[in-house]
């Protein structure tokens, strides 16, 4: 169990939904192990789309490139790389913004779960609050390394570097972080993730809740946080070939009502398939569970889940990979369980190979499986708090009356994924 946390800032962003999943888990997890005082000493920050303008529209583009045009990635990807916005305290923009987010806060701890946060707000935390008074930790949730992995979420001035797996943790020191600052914690996820697993009885009553078939192949169709998905044409594809008699599916549609109205319709002009049409659900660790495959983007987010889940994943290539998703898939390749569909008509010959052949759609499952770190997330918890142990005493932050004034703020955020943004910037789990 680690030992109470010290006041810990977390620099996320809206870039995908990875990244802030993994911040509100830390504080899920904190919540869980140490009680609601010790989450309370954690501070959620989106830093790119709530420090400046600029930053927020290149959050903005990435979004909608990954809706749009997955492929376009590479060139957004590259720029990024080359140029390096964000490597150095004088390149930032926004650097008022920032220090008042650090005098609301005073924290002790740093934590970056962003590729883009990692040096130039690092070195100004440091140089405002003192160096020997922070630490600055990055965790990375990226599965591989090579072509795809940013060399901007590794900083070797950095405290201490957290990755995933042992292959993120050996890409960070093949790009310079020292090897006793560099730790392997597991996946940073929910604890919904880690319950108790699901009886065969469970399962059946959940999906009979559903009104679904327990015994059926049941096929889940995910979205990201963005809404990114090819819903339509994957059902045409699966109707026109008809893989096999035992399926149902359950497709998610997130925010977006309209997605949900035309999936809904095309299930009600196609009742020979069976297809329930849900808008976002907080429910993934049962839908997992309960499902016998996930069709997703190859997300670092929705892979990890899909491990802890014991849930195969068959990865969505329509429109390309983006350069991120292509290290997952290299892990997957590695481990064993990849899947990947170029084109709709690839997911109905996966799932109709899969019951000829049951013994393969077995291996991938056991494959999967056997991904699971042996880290678990109070690991992470734990790394952190250890190494905040030798800081010296800190006085309190100011009274919560020094916090930006959100009538001058023209950064808010939208809430996502359930978490409340209280327009300034901050952004709280719901616990």
């Amino acid at each position: 169990m680690p030992r109470p946390l010290v006041r810990t800032l977390i620099l996320t962003s809206s870039t995908g939904g990875g990244h802030n999943m993994r911040a509100s888990s830390f504080v899920h997890w904190t919540h869980e192990t140490l009680g609601a005082g010790a989450a309370e000493e954690i501070q959620i920050h989106k830093c790119l789309e709530n420090t400046h303008g600029l930053y927020r529209f290149g959050v903005g583009l990435y979004n909608r490139i990954q809706r749009h045009i997955p492929w376009a990635h590479h060139v957004y990807f590259n720029f990024l790389e080359v140029a390096g916005l964000h490597t150095s305290r004088r390149r930032l923009l926004g650097v008022s913004r920032f220090r008042a987010i650090l005098d609301h806060v005073r924290p002790q701890v740093i934590l970056s779960t962003h590729g883009s946060l990692n040096h130039g707000f690092f070195e100004l935390a440091r140089e405002h609050l003192g160096a020997e008074n922070v630490r600055c930790v990055t965790y990375c949730g990226e599965l591989f390394g090579r072509y795809g992995f940013s060399r901007h979420w590794v900083n070797p001035q950095a405290d201490l570097f957290i990755g995933a797996v042992p292959e993120t943790c050996a890409m960070a020191r093949s790009l310079g972080m020292p090897a006793e600052r560099t730790l392997v914690g597991g996946f940073l996820l929910n604890p919904s993730f880690y319950r108790k697993a699901l009886s065969a009885t469970e399962r059946a009553t959940l999906l009979q809740s559903m009104g679904l078939d327990p015994e059926k192949f049941t096929l889940l169709l995910s979205t990201g946080e963005h809404g990114a998905h090819n819903h339509l044409a994957l059902l045409e594809a699966i109707h026109a070939r008809q893989p096999r008699k035992d399926l149902q599916i359950i497709a998610l549609c997130g925010r977006d009502p309209r997605s949900l109205e035309a999936v809904r319709a095309w299930a009600k002009a196609h009742p020979t398939l069976p297809v329930l049409a849900q808008p976002h659900s907080h429910m993934m660790h049962l839908l997992m569970q309960a499902s016998s495959a996930i069709v997703g983007r190859p997300g670092t987010g929705t892979t990890s889940e899909a491990i802890i889940s014991g849930c195969p994943i068959i990865f969505n290539n329509l429109g390309g990979f983006m350069p991120q998703e292509w290290i997952t898939l290299r892990y997957a390749k590695r481990h064993g369980f990849a899947a990947e569909i170029h084109r709709p008509s690839n997911l109905p010959a996966i799932l109709a190979r899969w019951a000829e052949r049951p013994w393969e759609y077995a291996n991938v499952r056991q494959r999967l499986i056997e991904c699971r770190p042996p880290q678990h997330p109070t690991d992470v918890l734990r790394m952190v708090s250890d190494l905040a142990a030798d800081l010296p005493p800190s006085p309190p932050p100011p009274a919560p009356a020094s916090l930006p004034n959100k009538n001058r703020d023209k950064h808010i955020n939208r809430r996502r994924e359930g978490d409340e943004d209280d327009g300034a910037g901050w952004y709280a789990p719901t616990l």
